[in-house]
């Protein structure tokens, strides 16, 4: 059978074997916690408590009033013993507050259910808005912001995104197994906000089992279930539109230009959550997987808990562990230290002994990368130019439409790290354009 899909793109082999048969669990609650005031797109939170305060789960710890932003919640209960620079997922020290966990019997809160379908769409903005929901599929972007776009771009589809075609992760592959009706709920709150009534859910033809058990869910809300291509990017939203509604963004565009919304499945169920509850996003599901763990699992985790504490939970490493990602092998950032905690973005825990020191040698003009770019872009030429600090020509040469799939640097022969060269690119661009704008 042919599924739709987009051009080019690659075929890593999945690996999502170690966990997509087990089902999520719940981590213990931790006995600290560190938070950090940024796990958004947009502008960092300030603390809004003080050392040595009593917090509890769900309150408010850090805000702003920036538009595009996120409020961070407290997901235990507990004291702040400090705010302040710890080790962060991403490579760097960020404003974090930690929280040590107190002895009450029950940590997670409470929280009574209301008819959402009666309540006006500015409630329900609000709502997602305070719960602190960002995309869950890794780029972190606040939602509320994603479900208010300006009047002169119309949305009149919706597509709710379960392909999860990065390796080794499968944290929305069981989500759609286990809960596809708080799933779907989650997708009719954002229909609803959104003010559309054609609906998709796009899965890839590798997960049968989740399509079944979304098209069984399915039947009382009249979405379509739409099973595409198993091809990475495949999730990437401006690929899975053109492979469903065979719409092309345009360059340095966003989903909103051609009248398309994309969120996330467990966008979707924390949306459920915050508006049917009022339950701020306080856990979320992470795939602990790979050789490089005794025991993967698929968990739900307290956000702010340290990998370390994670990868305890899941017996430890074994011997031989070289490396430890956050979020998939792809697209995933290498973590030098396992205290880090985990955050709105953690998608998973990779854990693998599969590392070799490579030394790159010059490009041998293949053409490679550029069959295999998504966006049509030239990698080879955007990571020359960045490499030489050309910052100017990479814009110019479109370096900002870059996705940083790693499709790129997956096909290399030469080993040139393509992606990571392109994203120091990107980076300087950005810190040039915003200089200008201020």
């Amino acid at each position: 059978m042919k599924f739709p899909t987009f051009k080019s793109g690659i075929h890593p082999i999945d690996s999502k074997y170690y966990t997509e048969s087990l089902k999520i669990e719940s981590l213990p609650i931790p006995k600290e916690v560190f938070i950090p005031l940024q796990q958004h797109i947009g502008a960092p939170c300030n603390a809004v408590v003080e050392v040595g305060e009593e917090v509890r789960v769900g309150q408010v710890i850090g805000a702003v009033d920036a538009y595009v932003s996120s409020p961070v919640h407290a997901t235990i209960n507990g004291k702040v013993k400090a705010i302040g620079k710890f080790a962060h997922p991403t490579g760097s020290r960020k404003e974090m507050v930690h929280i040590i966990a107190s002895d009450e019997e029950e940590p997670n809160g409470v929280y009574t259910e209301v008819d959402w379908k009666n309540l006006p769409i500015d409630d329900l903005k609000d709502r997602i808005k305070n719960a602190g929901i960002v995309g869950l599929g890794g780029a972190a972007f606040p939602t509320h912001v994603k479900l208010s776009p300006p009047e002169d771009k119309p949305i009149d589809t919706f597509i709710l995104n379960g392909c999860e075609c990065e390796p080794f992760l499968t944290a929305d592959h069981r989500l759609m197994l286990e809960t596809p009706d708080e799933i779907l709920k989650g997708m009719a709150i954002i229909m609803k906000v959104l003010g559309v009534k054609k609906g998709y859910v796009g899965i890839e033809s590798n997960k049968p089992d989740a399509i079944e058990s979304m098209q069984k869910a399915v039947s009382k809300y009249g979405y379509e279930i739409v099973t595409v291509k198993t091809k990475y990017p495949q999730g990437a939203e401006k690929m899975l539109i053109k492979a469903i509604k065979k719409r092309k963004v345009p360059t340095g565009g966003l989903p909103m230009d051609v009248g398309v919304v994309v969120q996330n499945v467990g966008t979707a169920a924390a949306v459920a959550n915050a508006v049917s509850y009022e339950k701020p996003l306080t856990q979320r599901i992470v795939t602990v997987t790979g050789n490089g763990i005794k025991e993967p699992k698929n968990l739900l985790v307290t956000i702010g808990t340290r990998f370390s504490d994670v990868i305890e939970y899941c017996g430890g490493l074994i011997e031989d562990t070289a490396q430890v990602f956050m979020g998939g092998p792809m697209m995933g950032i290498a973590q030098y230290d396992l205290s880090v905690p985990v955050i709105k973005a953690t998608s998973g825990i990779v854990c693998t002994t599969d590392y070799k020191q490579i030394e790159p040698i010059a490009c041998i003009g293949c053409g490679s990368c550029v069959k295999s770019c998504p966006m049509f872009l030239m990698p080879t030429r955007l990571a020359h130019l960045s490499l030489m600090r050309h910052w100017s020509n990479a814009d110019k040469m479109g370096i900002m439409n870059c996705i940083e799939c790693g499709s790129c640097a997956y096909v290399c022969p030469s080993s040139i790290p393509l992606v990571q060269w392109i994203r120091v690119g990107k980076q300087k661009v950005y810190e040039i354009q915003c200089d200008l704008v201020v």
